[in-house]
């Protein structure tokens, strides 16, 4: 019997010492040039590499990404050097940064020229190109900066933003850089429309579920990233949420399978806000397997071309029409986020994506059937 106790005692311990070091490695790759989620805070650049400084010594060790914001005075349109100065700074400080640019018209260079030579030179610390704020969101509410003034249909209206978008975002995608954007409606026609990455708002008072359904299930289904940035709550200070709320919609995303986390934005955080951060770092190193714990296991399936707000019942459809107050796709969301929370991604009917969504989930459930 002694014989069986030793090889007992050897194979135990063998499989513990795999299961520890496999925890470590997962920890141990947040170091590594390929993360398997980037955490960070947006900041405002005007120029003035000090505010840069500042903020990478404040989050060195419990963050690995800057966003790069654009200021109102917009420096870098004229002056490339402010530019280079900001990324070589993040680079060196072993950083991985993303860069909000705008209208290539708008610079006094080639800024083209610049995103290719940048993806070159800093490698993979370079993530990507943020630009265009909020496309879908500007459609379903503002009137002024909205691709589809008119259209006669869904499906017009679809296609005009999609290919008018696409357009628009050209400059930068001929470059082969990655493309982000944040928004908070009208992401599955962002994606087609060829941006690589979104990343979904958790602010004000919308459901932060209904934000990760929507934006994870067109993620899945164009085989793209995506991730979430936390931005105002209130319109007056202190404008973001309280501490305790941030960690939570942190651990949501984190949950949720969100690749990337940011915080907009540096200027309006609290030493409580940092703090939580802090927290929410070690949470994710000591707890690499809950990384996506809450994956989409049920899609719900919206009429084609449907470009609802779904932040009311009877929100704008592409902001041009408004959706009757007694809904039956709203009550269908509401009743199956209530049942399914974080589990649950919304998807279209589209024939390119729906054969690979009833292998992908559990549980398809198409607008056009009752709901049990």
């Amino acid at each position: 019997m002694g014989w069986k106790i030793i090889i007992f005692v050897a194979v135990f311990a063998s499989i513990i010492l795999i299961s520890a070091f496999a925890v470590f490695y997962d920890i141990f790759n947040f170091c590594d040039s390929d993360p398997k989620i980037y955490v960070g805070v947006e900041f405002l650049y005007n120029g003035d590499i000090n505010v840069c400084k500042e903020l990478v010594n404040k989050v060195r060790g419990y963050t690995n990404l800057v966003v790069v914001g654009l200021s109102k005075d917009m420096e870098i349109l004229s002056n490339v050097t402010l530019l280079d100065q900001v990324c070589d700074y993040l680079h060196n400080s072993g950083f991985h940064f993303i860069v909000q640019l705008t209208a290539v018209v708008k610079f006094s260079y080639n800024i083209t020229n610049w995103v290719v030579s940048a993806m070159d030179k800093y490698g993979d610390s370079f993530l990507g190109v943020y630009y265009f704020d909020e496309p879908g969101g500007r459609q379903l509410d503002d009137e002024s900066s909205r691709f589809v003034r008119e259209a006669q249909s869904w499906e017009e209206a679809s296609s005009k933003y999609v290919y008018l978008l696409y357009v628009h975002i050209e400059p930068y995608l001929r470059t082969g850089v990655k493309l982000f954007t944040a928004d908070y409606g009208l992401y599955w026609f962002d994606y087609q429309a060829s941006y690589n990455v979104l990343l979904t708002e958790f602010g004000w008072n919308h459901s932060r579920e209904m934000n990760v359904a929507l934006c994870r299930g067109a993620a899945e289904a164009h085989g793209c990233d995506w991730g979430v940035i936390i931005t105002w709550t209130y319109m007056h200070p202190p404008y973001l949420e309280s501490a305790e709320e941030l960690y939570s919609d942190l651990v949501l995303a984190y949950h949720s399978g969100a690749k990337y986390v940011v915080i907009f934005e540096y200027d309006i955080m609290t030493a409580q806000h940092f703090d939580v951060l802090r927290s929410f770092w070690n949470y994710i190193k000591s707890q690499p397997r809950r990384h996506g714990i809450c994956k989409g296991e049920v899609a719900y399936v919206l009429p084609k071309d449907y470009g609802f707000g779904f932040r009311k019942a009877d929100d704008t459809i592409w902001g041009l029409w408004y959706e009757s107050p007694d809904n039956k796709i709203w009550k269908d969301v509401i009743s199956l986020i209530g049942k399914y929370g974080c589990r649950l991604d919304i998807i279209y009917e589209d024939s390119n994506y729906i054969d690979r969504a009833k292998e992908r989930y559990a549980q398809v459930v198409f607008w056009s059937a009752g709901m049990t």
